[in-house]
Formats: C-alpha cells, structure tokens, sequence
C-alpha cells in the first residue's frame, strides 16, 4: 500500500484569483517606468526620441533580450502590430547595454522621485527580497519553468542591483514577464493572433476600443479582425462579445493565472501573503502618482 505524503496548506498552488492580485499590485511598480518624467530624461540622454513614450518602452522592454531582429520582437510582443514593432525597433543606434544602463538610471530616480526616503526603509527591503524569490523561482527549471518565456528568461539573467528599491523593481519585472509570456501562450492556444487578442478583449469591455489604437493596428486590420472573429461565433457584428466569447475569454485569464502560480507557490502562502501587505505602500504611492493611465491595454481593474 502506498502513502500519500503529507500536503501543508504551503505547498499548494495559490487560487488564480490570488494570483492575479499579486499581479495587480506588482504590475504598477514596473509600468511607471515607462510614463515617469525621469525617465524621458534618461531616454532623451541616449538619443531616443521624447516626443511618445513608444521609443523609450520599446528601447526599455526590449533590452534584455539583446541585439534581435523585429521578427522575434514581434513574436514576444504578441499584440502590437508588426509595422510598428519594427518602426521603433530599428529607429534608434541605442544598444542594449545603454538601453539597460539608462533604463536603471530611470527606474532609480523615478522611485526615488516617488517614494523618498521610503526607498531605504525595513519594509521595502523585506519586500525586495521576498519578491526576488518568487522571482527566482520563476526562472529556474524547478518551480517557474522557464522554456517558453523569452522575457522573463532574459530579465531574469541579469545581474541583480544592490539596492533594494531596483531588486524590487526588477523582481517586479521579471514576474510580470512571467505572467506576460504565459498570457501569449494562453491568447495561441486559444487561436488568437495579437490583433484578435485586442478585438476580444475590447468586446469584454476591458478596455474601450480606442485605447488599444496605442498597439498600431488600422482600422481596416481592426475590422478583419472583427469578421474573423464574428465568424468563429466569439463577437456579434458590433463587436461584443458572444456567450462563447466572454467564456473563452474567462478561459484565457484563468490559463494566465494558473500559468503565472508557480513563483507564488514556491515562495509560499505565509510569505506570499506578507509581500501582499508590504507591497501595499509603494503601489498605492505609484497609483496615487498620476502617472499611469486609468484606462490601458492590460485591463488592470477590470478583469
């Protein structure tokens, strides 16, 4: 007879509604990166274009991954439109040690702009090593399963900074990565292209329809998205969502979720829950900063 070995509350998966709320939290202290006036300062140092946000975005999110071709940008950037990938992709001579140097820079004073001395305190440093475990775990064979997630791969590779304030920023990073990738593999297996993933997640009403325009696609590209999509029985003409959409939909979010549980689980439920408290601070000051849009792609509040 064989015994089944003990299972503490600790080794369990963390519920997906758990995990992303982890998400929610986390997601804030990585995006205000890309909207902080510092951070334009940086990016204008190195030559990249001010005038939008896209330059510095794609110059910061892109680095990790080192010198590649728009085509692999694209793949990774599942839903932005490939002309536009590769508009900004090769529209700069910043290479990625600068892009990565300057995008530290940008990460060190916007949260020092933000968080003042907050950023040397007991409890930000408890949070930066408690997010850099579940980081960790999310880029190791054993508990994040790293194969098939290039940007949480190459964040994850880099070397980590001494301050706590950039180790909780890059942690922060890495695990939104994580659930990034796994969200483009969920949005594949589902038979969704990127513009198809935005088309099906305006007609759940994440987001209203002109706030994904900021990911390139025409109009023309929109609506042959729509048709398709029509004719799969996941949209009605107007673009909302059918029954079966909202539920492919729901199906999409919770494969994310169960995708992105790894790290959670291996850091535990005790732990998990005290980076939950400790990270209550610095999200409502990145909130609470004006910076970031109410409304986005990502559909942050809203599923």
């Amino acid at each position: 007879m064989t015994t089944r070995p003990h299972t503490t509350k600790d080794d369990l998966p963390p519920e997906p509604a758990r995990v992303r709320q982890l998400w929610h939290l986390l997601e804030p202290l990585h995006a205000v990166v890309y909207y902080a006036p510092e951070s334009y300062a940086e990016a204008g140092a190195l030559g990249l274009g001010t005038d939008e946000r896209w330059p510095l975005y794609f110059a910061w999110r892109a680095a990790p991954l080192g010198a590649v071709s728009p085509a692999v940008l694209s793949a990774v950037f599942h839903s932005f439109e490939p002309g536009m990938v590769e508009r900004y992709a090769t529209g700069t001579d910043v290479t990625p040690e600068e892009a990565l140097a300057g995008r530290l820079r940008a990460v060190d004073r916007t949260w020092r702009a933000l968080l003042g001395d907050a950023v040397a305190s007991a409890d930000l440093a408890e949070a930066a090593r408690l997010a850099r475990t579940a980081a960790q775990a999310a880029v190791t064979t054993t508990h994040g399963a790293a194969a098939g997630r290039p940007l949480a791969a190459a964040n994850g590779a880099l070397p980590w900074p001494e301050a706590p304030h950039l180790q909780l920023w890059q942690a922060a990073t890495i695990l939104r990565e994580h659930r990034g990738d796994g969200h483009v593999a969920a949005l594949v297996a589902a038979g969704l292209d990127g513009i198809e993933a935005l088309v099906t997640f305006a007609s759940i009403g994440a987001a209203p329809r002109a706030v994904f325009a900021s990911r390139g696609w025409s109009e023309p590209a929109w609506q042959e998205a729509t048709t398709r999509l029509r004719d799969r029985g996941l949209v009605t003409p107007d673009g909302t969502a059918t029954d079966q959409g909202r539920a492919l939909r729901a199906e999409i979010e919770h494969r994310t979720d169960t995708l992105a549980a790894a790290p959670w689980q291996a850091l535990g439920t005790a732990a998990t829950t005290r980076l939950t408290d400790l990270l209550a601070t610095p999200w409502l000051t990145m909130i609470g900063s004006g910076l970031l849009p109410t409304e986005n792609t990502l559909g942050i509040g809203k599923v």
